[in-house]
């Protein structure tokens, strides 16, 4: 994409209103747009990241042999009054339509998935099987301050199981887990993501968040650093020691939930009266697990994360685009020439390609990338052309800062 056809632009300095980095550091570059408090747009840089994130934890979810769906954000009042959660649940945003009917936006999808799957669960050969989605959720957050940290509006991967019995749920469980610790290694995550035990309510020991380490993070959990385990603050009375490895030396750090499973045995199968015949002819009630995952949160966790006093930092495997093309020198000049003619071969070749092809000042140019974190800067200046006759860039990595000269061939090859 040319850089020109970008509507967007970076602004010089942050927003007043903002005080988390994330949002900061995402408004400057252009990645999102602030509506109101806890409510963005993401604009086309911002949507990309996100469409990265989803597919890499789609491929994770699909690999596990769930089906994707897509459920409704509006809910019927009867479905919430029917889990008592209606008058329960304080961060409910409720509506009512033109018709008098009482409605609430999706928070969750418990209420929708449960009665949804009535109509496909009959027989324990329905069983076990897993459904998930992608979908915009709305809680009435009241300290919307972190940016996509905390949003009144966010996107959201559920994934809900429905089983046998307990140990089926369990071997799911487990699977969802590693399924997770590879989505975070993956984005960079993984030396610094935790394995967090935290309370598990009313039918489990246990549920299990992933936390992440950062000063900027809102909760405090122990760290054992030789099983890689946590707990977080609620359970810590309890668990004074790791209960994995009994290690007594566990480090408070400050910390951003990523992602959470719980199961939730049959509270939402026994709501709904979600049963199926098993091989002896009797009706049981289904055991159900849910598995979040916060697709905009992580995008913000990872600007809390890797961004440097520079500017945004992006892995390969979420950068809106893989190459930030920069030319320097008049749009008509010899630099620009051999920057269209390589933005045309990397095009060819399948990268993805942001050339700066602005007419605007070497100062600004470079700044811009360094704001804006692509993982690889490629510029191309009248001091590269004049290399013995052969194109050759200036090859960057932003995260780390290292440059070298070298020809398109090797820069094709350095990119595999």
């Amino acid at each position: 994409m040319r850089q020109s056809k970008l509507f967007t632009r970076a602004r010089r300095d942050a927003p007043a209103d903002e005080v988390a980095k994330n949002a900061k550091l995402l408004i400057r570059a252009g990645y999102i747009h602030k509506e109101l408090a806890g409510v963005y747009s993401y604009l086309p840089l911002g949507r990309r990241v996100l469409e990265k994130l989803t597919n890499l934890v789609r491929h994770f979810m699909l690999e596990l042999g769930a089906a994707e769906i897509a459920m409704p954000v509006l809910q019927p009042k009867a479905n919430w009054q029917a889990t008592g959660r209606w008058d329960k649940m304080t961060d409910l945003y409720k509506l009512v339509d033109g018709s008098e009917r009482e409605l609430a936006l999706g928070p969750t999808h418990e209420e929708i998935v449960t009665p949804l799957m009535k109509d496909f669960i009959t027989s324990y050969q329905d069983l076990p099987t897993a459904v998930f989605q992608f979908q915009t959720k709305f809680r009435m957050e009241a300290r919307a301050k972190s940016g996509l940290l905390r949003g009144r509006e966010f996107l959201m991967k559920d994934l809900y199981s429905f089983h046998r019995t307990s140990e089926e749920l369990k071997s799911f469980y487990d699977q969802v887990i590693g399924a997770y610790q590879k989505i975070f290694e993956q984005l960079g995550l993984g030396p610094t993501t935790y394995l967090t035990l935290a309370a598990g309510g009313t039918f489990a020991e246990y549920s299990h968040e992933f936390q992440t380490i950062t000063p900027a993070g809102e909760d405090l959990i122990h760290v054992c650093d030789t099983c890689h385990l946590a707990v977080n603050d609620e359970i810590k009375a309890k668990h004074p020691n790791c209960p994995k490895c009994g290690n007594k030396e566990l480090k408070s750090v400050t910390s951003i939930e990523v992602a959470n499973v719980f199961d939730l045995s049959t509270k939402f199968s026994q709501a709904f009266n979600l049963t199926y015949r098993s091989e002896t002819g009797k009706d049981e009630l289904v055991i159900m697990g849910c598995y979040g995952l916060g697709i905009s949160r992580l995008m913000g966790a990872l600007v809390e994360i890797m961004a440097d006093d520079k500017g945004l930092v992006w892995s390969r495997a979420v950068a809106p685009f893989t190459i930030h093309l920069v030319s320097l020198g008049a749009t008509d000049g010899a630099a620009a020439k051999a920057a269209e003619g390589l933005y045309n071969n990397l095009i060819k070749l399948g990268y993805e390609v942001l050339w700066d092809d602005r007419a605007a000042s070497a100062g600004e140019k470079l700044n811009e990338a360094e704001l804006l974190g692509l993982p690889y800067r490629v510029v191309v200046s009248d001091r590269t052309l004049s290399h013995g006759g052969e194109l050759k860039v200036e090859l960057t990595e932003r995260r780390g800062g290292e440059s070298r000269l070298v020809t398109e061939k090797e820069l094709c090859a350095f990119l595999g």
